[in-house]
């Protein structure tokens, strides 16, 4: 038993991702811009990859600075993408989303582990997560449940974009792209089939899916992101098929009418 203990800090990250990624999600889902957060964590890798190329010293109070600064870059487009040609969101903001991935590849062509810092920006390094890092996590994931709880309409929707930003942030450089969209966008995506359940339901199911997802990779050696999406993915699978109620049949008398 004790030789599991180090697996409570990767999974006191995990629980923090749920309780700040799925409301942020919600939002998402609710706006229409899913690509948006891709987008967004996409160019939160890229500032912190070229802060490693630049600036070996580029964080403050563990915040990756230029994958923030780039990250806010980013919903500064996105915002201009939604109000000057909202009917080609999706598109513009996929391109958005592919200039950022090949902008992070041009950055770290020259290096000899190039691809290696690529990758991890993909799939990131949960497992070994530090507990200093939790701080600045707790922190963000705190606001987050502030702002999703408190203040009016305007005020959440004037937040969200920045605050997004620095989630992400965040937790793209704890977790990778991969893992940081799944929670966004898969328990939310069930909560919203799932009529009646609550946010918290759907924290919860994220989080179970990271657990298992966290318990496969150090029991088999195998990589923690990849591990975790597909755990989530396949966690929000099972909750659809086991607590979505069946569509009710119609068995008025008009049914059966005729002509």
């Amino acid at each position: 038993m004790t030789s599991w203990l180090w697996l409570l800090t990767p999974l006191m990250a995990s629980l923090l991702m749920a309780l700040c990624l799925v409301p942020l999600g919600h939002r998402v889902l609710e706006r229409g811009v899913v690509f948006a957060d891709l987008a967004i964590a996409q160019w939160a890798a890229l500032g912190s990859l070229a802060g490693q190329s630049l600036m070996p010293n580029h964080t403050i109070a563990g915040m990756p600075v230029s994958g923030l600064l780039s990250a806010l870059l980013a919903v500064a487009m996105v915002h201009l993408i939604l109000k000057l040609v909202p009917d080609y969101r999706e598109a513009m903001i996929g391109t958005l989303y592919v200039l950022g991935a090949s902008l992070a590849t041009l950055v770290v062509s020259q290096d000899p582990h190039g691809a290696q810092q690529l990758a991890k920006t993909l799939n990131g390094d949960l497992l070994w997560v530090t507990t200093i890092s939790l701080l600045p996590l707790a922190a963000i994931t705190l606001a987050v449940l502030l702002w999703h709880n408190t203040g009016s309409e305007r005020f959440r929707s004037r937040l969200f974009l920045p605050l997004f930003a620095v989630a992400v942030t965040l937790t793209v450089d704890l977790a990778g792209v991969y893992v940081v969209f799944a929670t966004l966008i898969a328990a939310p995506l069930m909560l919203c089939c799932l009529r009646g359940y609550s946010q918290l339901m759907a924290s919860a199911l994220c989080f179970a899916g990271h657990s298992v997802g966290l318990w496969l990779s150090a029991s088999h050696d195998i990589p923690a992101g990849p591990a975790v999406v597909v755990s989530v993915l396949g966690s929000c699978l099972l909750a659809l098929l086991v607590f979505r109620k069946p569509a009710r049949r119609d068995t008025s008398p008009a049914r059966y009418k005729h002509g």
